[in-house]
């Protein structure tokens, strides 16, 4: 096994003292450029990379971020971590990424594990009926946290979305369009983020007469809207349009209905949340509630990197409208 390079390695192969090469990897000291470029080139030549947990253990200033999340396989959760990771990486910090997958067992021990190996701070979407000692535990570390989402505590700073206003708006698109019978598509979790957009929903039907609500449940992927969307038409051929949980969900959709030879914006229409990459570039572009999700997780970071610097801040929650943007899958209902 080749022994791998160290200080000394690189001060002998630079022609200076260990000192002088540790000074020059902390950027300290009184050091001429020469020799900086020096060790720097014998850093470079012997595959050096500095020790930053020794470094850490000296200085005391950690520079790991913990990011908790549900379900990074959703296009949308990592649109909003690469937004929160670009920013952050520029700052000088490293961002552990952890799924917690709704679990909230697995999510508690994640949650330890960031205090246990000394996370500057964290971002975190607290899992469905996340309890008090969660939120004890990261207080009583002081450990900086931004929630996003699903807001579980006063005490933390938050960012979220308007989202019964949301899908009041998408719903509202849809009744303009001539629409008489809709349905509300996707999601399973009786979360509060879920509760509110349906209730936007609901809000919205009451203006029309003798309509009933349809919520549908489905799991948030692809697969699983194409398979719901079959099986919401065969019990309700009436409906002949949705709006959807999210992005993914609403793809699905529009995959099932095309491969059932109904063209979505025409046949039936469609619309999203979120408005992730791929909601743009379908065939149809899918009609969604967008929120750009790389902007979201930006926000997330500079939320956090403030209370990381200032910590006597006054706490502060964020919530974003959605704004309806029009593509190929909404239109006129279809006389059926």
């Amino acid at each position: 096994m080749t022994k791998k390079p160290t200080l000394s390695s690189v001060a002998k192969e630079a022609g200076v003292s260990v000192p002088t090469v540790s000074q020059v990897m902390r950027d300290t000291g009184r050091i001429s450029e020469k020799t900086r470029q020096k060790v720097l080139s014998a850093a470079k030549r012997l595959r050096y990379v500095p020790n930053q947990a020794a470094a850490t253990m000296r200085s005391g200033d950690n520079r790991e971020i913990g990011f908790i999340l549900n379900k990074l396989a959703n296009p949308f959760n990592a649109e909003v971590v690469s937004g929160a990771v670009d920013l952050l990486e520029t700052e000088g910090f490293m961002v552990s990424i952890l799924d917690a997958q709704g679990d909230l067992q697995r999510q508690d021990r994640l949650l330890e594990a960031c205090i246990r190996f000394g996370r500057r701070g964290l971002i975190w979407v607290p899992a469905l009926d996340t309890s008090e000692v969660s939120m004890e535990l990261l207080n009583a570390h002081g450990v900086p946290a931004v929630t996003f989402m699903r807001k579980v505590s006063q005490s933390f700073d938050h960012v979220g979305i308007l989202n019964t206003e949301a899908l009041a708006q998408a719903t509202q698109h849809l009744i303009d369009l001539g629409h008489k019978h809709i349905a509300y598509f996707g999601g399973t979790e009786q979360s509060s983020v879920r509760e509110e957009r349906i209730a936007g929903y609901l809000g919205a039907l009451k203006q029309m007469d003798d309509v009933q609500p349809i919520v549908w449940p489905c799991d948030e992927n692809k697969s699983a809207g194409v398979d719901a969307i079959a099986a919401l038409r065969h019990q309700h051929p009436e409906v002949t349009g949705i709006v959807c949980n999210g992005d993914v969900v609403a793809l699905g959709a529009c995959f099932g209905l095309i491969r059932s030879g109904w063209k979505p914006g025409h046949d039936f229409s469609v619309v999203g949340f979120d408005d992730i990459e791929d909601a743009a570039v379908s065939t149809p572009g899918l009609t969604t509630m967008a929120i750009d999700p790389k902007k979201l997780g930006k926000r997330l970071a500079e939320i956090l990197l403030d209370r990381m610097r200032t910590p006597d801040l006054p706490v502060c929650h964020f919530e974003y409208s959605a704004t309806l943007t029009i593509r190929g899958t909404s239109g006129a209902a279809p006389n059926l």
